[in-house]
């Protein structure tokens, strides 16, 4: 069975004009996809941001759950924020998951878009279960990841797709929705 991660990047990714920009790291998908990374039992998150002022922000937000107050208030949260690791790019991610598990990691990429690299959620859901060594699930933030990163990465899972035409979740929605499909029981 393989080592799954989760990455959310903040940088390359698009702003709704399709400009390419850094988005602002939130309070809101720390905590949640770090709470939804301990319930599907990942080995880590990831949260990729260049800019040193919000590493620091993390920095400290991690600190205070799993060694401050926070702790002491609510260790069931300082369990799930000991999962938190951020750096400054993916090649980062890749190394240091590399250096942990001795394996290069299959790096999966999400994105509410259809493209032509769609790997279905079963057969990622198989690999994990079926293969040995170690995954990175890559989201992104603002209005997804930047097409040359997608195009860097070993595969691209299939978007999410409901009922109805509308495909805008937020980050963390997508986050517990892909890790039930992957690592969930079914029940």
């Amino acid at each position: 069975m393989m080592d799954v991660y989760i990455s959310l990047l903040h940088f390359p990714v698009y702003d709704k004009n399709r400009r390419i920009v850094t988005t602002a790291v939130t309070n809101m998908d720390v905590h949640d996809i770090a709470r939804a990374a301990r319930t599907y039992g990942l080995a880590g998150y990831y949260l990729v941001t260049p800019i040193r002022e919000q590493q620091e922000m993390v920095r400290q937000l991690v600190e205070h759950w799993t060694g401050g107050a926070g702790l002491e208030y609510n260790p069931v949260r300082g369990d799930a924020f000991g999962l938190v690791r951020v750096v400054p790019e993916l090649d980062a991610v890749r190394s240091e998951v590399q250096r942990r598990t001795g394996s290069v990691p299959l790096v999966v990429g999400t994105s509410a878009r259809r493209g032509s690299r769609c790997l279905p959620v079963a057969t990622l859901r198989r690999r994990i279960v079926e293969e040995a060594g170690s995954m990175v699930l890559v989201l992104g933030t603002g209005w997804g990841l930047e097409q040359g990163l997608i195009d860097s990465l070993d595969e691209v899972l299939e978007p999410i797709e409901g009922r109805g035409g509308y495909n805008h979740l937020s980050v963390r929605s997508a986050a517990s929705i892909i890790l039930d499909r992957l690592l969930g029981t079914g029940r």
